[in-house]
């Protein structure tokens, strides 16, 4: 019996680390759109680092106000994961790349232009995330400039990766396994 609780235990404190673990400093979320193509493939499951801008605390529907443990600018060319700022459940992520920062003022019309006098990043906070790829690109250039509180982290990882739509057994990009972004 006695064995029986140590074995329960060990498994509680186990799977509470974990999910602490996996809430507070890396997460994995799948990429679903060709957007980051060649950098990410529909199918990939990414590693997230939640601590490479600093750890969110608070916003959206929490009890305290947003904020960054340790914050960490974001820097130009990183790729970021981050919430859909259409998606009131904070339960959509999309992948960019960090083309503006805050204080940046931009212009796009066809492509990305620094502008002196017009101001989209310039708010505080607001960066400029744009994909890789121009077929429906579902970035900034629909979605405006991206608040920091809805940044998540720097995607760093392919963990694996499985093409869409193929059995469970196979799919499988074996080129893509552990591939440093």
């Amino acid at each position: 019996m006695r064995n029986i609780l140590k074995f329960l235990l060990v498994l509680a404190v186990s799977l509470l680390l974990m999910l602490a673990f996996r809430a507070l400093v890396f997460t994995v979320y799948e990429v679903e759109g060709r957007g980051l193509e060649p950098e990410f493939l529909p199918g990939d499951r990414v590693l997230v680092n939640r601590w490479s801008y600093g750890l969110r605390t608070g916003g959206g529907k929490a009890l305290f106000s947003y904020g960054r443990l340790c914050r960490q600018q974001v820097q130009l060319g990183d790729l970021v994961a981050y919430e859909d700022p259409r998606d009131s459940t904070h339960s959509s992520v999309l992948f960019g790349r960090c083309r503006a920062l805050p204080g940046d003022t931009v212009r796009y019309q066809g492509r990305l232009e620094m502008m002196p006098s017009l101001a989209n990043c310039a708010d505080a906070d607001y960066y400029w995330v744009q994909a890789l790829g121009e077929q429906n690109p579902l970035d900034s250039r629909q979605l405006g400039p991206i608040s920091e509180e809805r940044i998540i982290g720097r995607a760093f990882l392919v963990v694996f990766s499985h093409t869409p739509g193929q059995a469970p057994w196979t799919g499988y990009r074996h080129q893509r396994l552990l591939l440093l972004k």
